[in-house]
């Protein structure tokens, strides 16, 4: 059992540490061959798999970012439909009301907060601008007698 102990090493995962990797302080990276992820995907690259080379800090330590080599990154990955689908459908989840009113607004509403958009909560009014008409309320359908759905005054 004493043998087993010997080889086992007490990692804190959560340390940082100092480690192998070079710390540059903000704006010392100077123009190497390293760029931080945000900066990949502006230049339509991704890390691709590779480990991070080198780490960025700003606001005293307090605030990181990870570098990496930019010879090694790849190309973006294409969007797809499939991944176009279920990012509409994530943010839609975001952004329906699901209170009576059912409304899609084109900013996330506070449903961990209130529940609902804030007309359904206290009744203050919505900006017509900031939301799409729910599902099933067509701004114009023609009835058989040629009269629209709004004009006959049935939805």
């Amino acid at each position: 059992m004493d043998d087993q102990d010997q080889d086992l090493v007490d990692v804190d995962p959560h340390d940082p540490g100092d480690g192998p990797l070079p710390i540059f302080r903000w704006k010392q990276a100077g123009r190497t061959n390293l760029a931080t992820r945000r900066q990949l995907r502006d230049m339509g690259l991704r890390p691709g798999g590779q480990e991070p080379v080198a780490r960025i800090e700003c606001r005293g330590g307090q605030r990181f970012a990870w570098l990496y080599r930019i010879d090694l990154a790849k190309p973006k990955l294409p969007m797809t439909l499939a991944k176009e689908a279920a990012l509409d459908k994530a943010m839609a989840a975001r952004q329906t009301c699901p209170g009576p009113c059912g409304r899609r607004y084109f900013h996330c509403l506070p449903l961990k907060t209130l529940g609902m958009c804030l007309e359904c909560h206290d009744g203050t009014p919505a900006d017509p601008a900031t939301y799409s008409a729910p599902p099933g309320q067509a701004s114009c359908r023609l009835r058989s007698d040629g009269l629209s759905a709004l004009q006959a005054g049935t939805t």
